[in-house]
């Protein structure tokens, strides 16, 4: 099976936007479809709490023609439009939609983060981690998001093998970001963040990008819009992920991160498994 995931950064502001950011975002949608993935996994869809409107639903079609979706949007006591997510998968896909709540510090779980098919023999989880925010004002929240979403693919994984991925909102270990001596207390490289993403990791799961390309540099998912030069420069960080338990890690055929062109911000990631 064939699994792409991708933070859009406004799934809203693509399907009804005509500015330059949403025709290159549309530009990117493109490349997606183009690869027939049987899973599309797409978070922060910034999308109404009541759901698409017609105008998102016929554009949405037209680019993904063939498709079923699940969706979840943030909700109160959350920000309306803000965060989100939505699964995309082949119309026909026997699948079972969950949008689970995880116990987290509140409004986290009325954010819209997370989805979880069920597949005959697999589980799979798109999750929207949680950003510590300026001044690090949310770690401590997102320490116990890291506890809980840990626990929550534990019981999964003691069913189901699964594979999750998503913005995961942290550079695990030096070499998944250009610059690692200036961020060591930014948001997405403290080490309460990358100890909990060791942590997840401990509990049975296989960062699959690592596990096919092993200590590979310079390979980044996400490139900081407010620096203009991040791209072209490859100033970037790794912060985008599929995982998957240890016991299937050998089904793994392909793990890439996908070229975006000339739009900064997040480059969608691609999956290809034996499952």
């Amino acid at each position: 099976m064939k699994f792409i995931s991708w933070n859009i950064d406004s799934l809203n502001a693509a399907l009804t936007s005509d500015s330059p950011r949403a025709a290159l975002t549309r530009d990117v949608l493109g490349r997606i479809a183009a690869e027939q993935a049987d899973i599309i996994a797409i978070e922060e869809t910034k999308l109404p709490a009541a759901g698409m409107s017609a105008k998102h639903r016929e554009e949405l079609a037209r680019l993904f023609p063939g498709y079923d979706f699940a969706l979840i949007s943030s909700r109160e006591p959350a920000r309306k439009g803000y965060a989100g997510t939505m699964a995309l998968y082949r119309a026909g896909l026997p699948v079972r939609a969950d949008y689970p709540a995880i116990g987290a510090p509140e409004p986290m779980d009325s954010e819209g983060r997370m989805i979880t098919l069920e597949l005959p023999g697999l589980y799979f989880n798109l999750v929207y981690t949680p950003n510590a925010g300026d001044g690090l004002r949310r770690l401590p929240e997102r320490q116990v998001w890291d506890r809980k979403y840990a626990e929550y693919l534990q019981k999964l994984d003691a069913s189901l093998p699964v594979i999750a991925c998503g913005d995961f909102n942290v550079a695990h270990t030096e070499i998944d970001l250009a610059n690692p001596e200036a961020n060591h207390r930014s948001a997405g490289f403290t080490d309460e963040e990358r100890e909990g993403f060791s942590r997840l990791l401990g509990c049975g799961f296989t960062d699959t990008f690592r596990h096919v390309h092993g200590d590979v540099t310079g390979a980044y998912s996400w490139w900081a819009q407010r620096v203009r030069t991040s791209k072209i420069n490859n100033s970037g960080w790794r912060i985008d992920y599929f995982l998957c338990s240890r016991r299937i890690a050998d089904r793994v055929v392909r793990s890439e991160i996908m070229d975006s062109g000339t739009r900064q911000d997040h480059a969608p990631i691609l999956l290809e498994a034996k499952v």
